[in-house]
């Protein structure tokens, strides 16, 4: 070889040398602030399901890899499942007890949306700087027709939806001046950042069609969606099936959507009929969704107005399928009238719904999941609150084979996304491992995951979430919490 071949070869490989330094430092250097290394990735939205390295940086994903990375931090997830942080749209627990019980169950982002809240601005500061997952609301119909009827908060700021349901206001029928008071309370609510409209719509008997009609219409003109709880459960008419024909209709005359809540507990029998009914709808270009939890009991207040009336008969329950939630004790004629007079806003846990109802709601079609969980009271509730998304990977993906793996994460993570991304900015950076996504992560073991919360010992928490991390920071880790942290970041809407 000669001088001038020598001195040619050496300069392409000192000038191919410095290239790859180029192209690979900053994959090499610990430009990382964490790196959960080789696990098993699966990204509903891409499609992605392989073994991955993901770099985060800031609160965000910043490298998705198949080639290591190096980073200040580096966690181990060989044999685990990386997945999109978990998004529950009916989460009724907004505070760190119920989030800490939550993130075990591998959720990053709760958001109140079937009752709402109201006012918004305050609720939204109450928990600034002091909030375990991601939250969010949208604005509460039932607080809001309570102000305008004359109801003051017990906390001289913000009301419970239990005050503002209590009978003196949801039995009373509006008047259009009041109506129009309303109107402009949620409008007021969508400007301070709602995530939409929340009506409970069966603990109002009073709200006539026409006023809910024209909270659609104020909903369309904002292009935001209405959550709702269906007017009745019912087998006999006017039965659940015209309650969803009843949204159906203002969603086609107005173009708002709809969501439905809790498609299981609102149908009972129906369900497959309804089932049916919102795949037309949507096959026909209506914008409507819903969602079930994997339970075949219900939880409310034992005061609601479901509870009036002919409700056995039109349930199709008895007392004894009402469980107190204080006590355990299922209830008697005598025993029901008793706590309804004097604890109205006590709870009950009530049996109606049939496992096959159940299965198919879980395992439907765009079917989401969202745990309707709420607040631990004198350390009892429904274990829907600490075990549901668990509950669906372990004994309906894993144990039964009801759904995939990557189907059921995507009915937990992408398309409760994509249900509010049209309109809060937030959520297209969330329910998905992307680059440029929050860093909202769920870390989990696919052959241990499932609840461990019954109905008699709800507060347990679930097994097999090893990691969860919401906005880059852990708030689970080695399946402990973390004490004393509070990532978690307002969701908030920019309506038009």
């Amino acid at each position: 070889m000669t001088d001038m071949l020598r001195k040619l070869v050496s300069s392409i490989v000192l000038v191919c040398s410095f290239n790859s330094i180029l192209l690979f430092s900053p994959l090499q250097a610990a430009d990382f602030d964490l790196v959960i290394q080789g696990g098993r990735v699966i990204d509903p939205l891409s499609g992605l399901d392989a073994i991955r390295n993901v770099g985060l940086r800031a609160g965000k994903i910043s490298a998705i890899s198949k080639n290591l990375l190096s980073g200040k931090e580096i966690l181990d997830a060989t044999g685990l499942i990386v997945a999109p942080g978990f998004i529950d749209l009916h989460a009724h627990g907004q505070n760190n007890l119920a989030n800490e019980y939550q993130a075990r169950d591998g959720v990053t982002t709760a958001l109140e949306m079937e009752m709402g809240v109201y006012p918004l601005k305050a609720w939204y500061a109450s928990r600034e700087d002091n909030a375990l997952l991601n939250y969010g609301a949208t604005v509460s119909h039932s607080i809001v027709r309570a102000k305008a009827l004359g109801a003051e908060p017990e906390n001289k700021q913000l009301m419970s939806y239990k005050q503002a349901l209590a009978p003196g206001y949801s039995t009373q029928e509006l008047s259009p001046e009041t109506l129009q008071d309303v109107i402009q309370l949620i409008d007021e609510g969508l400007a301070e950042g709602g995530l939409g409209v929340g009506i409970g719509l069966a603990y109002l008997p009073g709200a006539r069609r026409s006023e809910i009609y024209s909270v659609y219409q104020l909903a369309a003109l904002h292009y935001i969606p209405v959550f709702v709880h269906a007017r009745v459960t019912s087998v006999k008419e006017p039965d659940s099936i015209s309650a969803l024909q009843e949204l159906i209709a203002n969603s086609v005359t107005t173009g708002a959507a709809t969501h439905i809540c809790h498609i299981g507990s609102l149908g009972g029998v129906q369900v497959p009929t309804m089932l049916e009914m919102i795949m037309g709808a949507r096959s026909r270009g209506i914008d409507i969704s819903t969602e079930v939890y994997p339970y075949t009991a219900a939880h409310t207040f034992i005061g609601a107005a479901i509870f009036s009336g002919k409700w056995r008969e039109n349930i199709g329950m008895d007392y004894s399928d009402l469980q107190w939630t204080l006590s355990g004790e299922r209830l008697s004629k005598q025993t029901f009238e008793k706590y309804r007079k004097e604890n109205p806003q006590g709870s009950v846990i009530a049996y109606f719904m049939p496992d096959s109802v159940v299965d198919l709601a879980v395992s439907g079609r765009n079917v989401m999941i969202a745990s309707d969980g709420g607040d631990w009271e004198n350390n009892a509730g429904h274990p829907r609150g600490a075990g549901t998304f668990s509950r669906v990977l372990g004994r309906y993906v894993r144990e039964r084979g009801l759904l995939s793996l990557k189907e059921a994460l995507a009915k937990m993570t992408i398309l409760p996304a994509q249900r509010l991304e049209k309109f809060v900015p937030a959520m297209k950076r969330k329910g998905r491992i992307a680059v440029g996504a929050d860093a909202d992560i769920t870390v989990f073991d696919a052959a241990e995951i499932v609840d461990k919360a019954s109905y008699t010992k709800p507060m347990q928490y679930s097994i097999g979430v090893k990691h969860v991390l919401v906005n880059g920071v852990f708030v689970v880790r080695n399946a402990e919490s973390r004490k004393e942290v509070f990532p978690g970041k307002p969701v908030m809407s920019q309506i038009n």
